[in-house]
């Protein structure tokens, strides 16, 4: 039971702290003249790489370099390109996903306050105070779902990394 729960909080520091920094990345835009340093693709790309070589480094110290090596190789040495290719994958697939929407959200966002205050109906829009709903949707909401997708999905990656072929079995 006590080696459950230090498993469980061995990696609670990277995944919090790495949910903590895209949070603020992401939610910075609700300053006025302040951009996303996410909707950067070297950010998330860095971002991204950051989390390949945790996740590796992790799976390294557990199962052995001589094991991690072996798994590239099954279940036919022909395999080892294809498994090198997803595991590269990863940081393409994490990144482009966490800048794709970040990206896109600050496109939208930005379409709606051209649009809105080139308009007359953008002073009523403001009245109402909608514009600052969608401002804060795109800025805070938006910002908050994709730290923590990008978590889950460094999360997930430690966890394949680190599962015991022979846990499987049992």
């Amino acid at each position: 039971f006590p080696v459950t729960i230090a498993f469980q909080y061995e990696h609670f520091s990277f995944i919090f702290s790495l949910f903590i920094f895209i949070l603020f990345c992401n939610t910075i835009s609700i300053i006025p003249e302040m951009e996303e340093p996410t909707a950067d693709l070297n950010t998330a790309l860095a971002l991204g790489i950051i989390s390949f070589f945790y996740t590796n480094y992790y799976a390294i110290k557990k199962h052995g370099i001589k094991e991690y090596i072996r798994e590239f190789f099954q279940p036919f040495f022909i395999m080892f390109p294809i498994h090198i290719v997803g595991k590269f994958s990863s940081i393409i697939s994490i990144s482009f996903r966490l800048f794709g929407n970040m990206l896109g959200g600050s496109i939208i966002s930005n379409m709606y306050i051209n649009a809105v205050s080139a308009h007359w109906i953008g002073f009523l829009v403001n009245f109402c105070g909608f514009g600052i709903v969608i401002a804060l949707f795109f800025g805070i909401f938006e910002g908050a779902i994709q730290a923590f997708v990008f978590s889950t999905l460094s999360l997930t990656y430690l966890s394949l990394g680190l599962q015991s072929e022979h846990a499987e079995e049992a």
